[in-house]
Order: C-alpha cells, then sequence, then structure tokens
C-alpha cells in the first residue's frame, strides 16, 4: 500500500464546533442517528472530538468536517480539514 491509499482510509465526520477556548484546538460535537433495536424509535447520541484548528478562526456554532491522524497531543486524534457552514454571526465580522 502507498502512503495515498493509507490516508484515504482515515475516517472523517461532520460537526458544529461547540468551544474554541484553546489554543489551536477545537472541540467538535458529532451526532449520530441510530434505530433502537427493540423500540425502532430513531435515537440520537453525540460525541465529542477534540480537533487541531491550525488558523485558529473558527468559531462555536461553525459546521465543520474533521479527518482522523495522528495523535497531536493527550486527547486530540483529529484535525479540521474544511469548515462546511459558518454561523451567522461569523459571518457578519
Amino acid at each position: 500500500m502507498s502512503q495515498e491509499d493509507i490516508r484515504q482510509n482515515r475516517r472523517e465526520k461532520q460537526g458544529v464546533v461547540v468551544s474554541n477556548k484553546m489554543q489551536k484546538t477545537v472541540v467538535v460535537k458529532v451526532d449520530r442517528k441510530f434505530r433502537h433495536p427493540q423500540y425502532d424509535k430513531v435515537i440520537v447520541r453525540s460525541k465529542k472530538y477534540y480537533a487541531h484548528d491550525e488558523s485558529g478562526s473558527l468559531k462555536a456554532g461553525d459546521v465543520v468536517s474533521i479527518m482522523e491522524t495522528r495523535p497531536l497531543s493527550k486527547l486530540k486524534r483529529w484535525r479540521v480539514t474544511s469548515v462546511v457552514e459558518k454561523t451567522q454571526a461569523n459571518v457578519a465580522e
């Protein structure tokens, strides 16, 4: 396998920035929906991921795409690849 093949196999997720209070790090909340096996009701579960934001320009409420990467710190294993949607407050600035 080439280096390019390995990079393409990395997991990607999409979520909302919850916090940007750290330097070059954002907390991204990712929701997943699944149907309960017994009761057949759609359930939403959330998980927070620490992601690397090199630019430091993201604000809470932005929708971003994150990709799995090597460990960058104790908790950081993801990095922001692209901004899907900016919040209305950030567009005005």
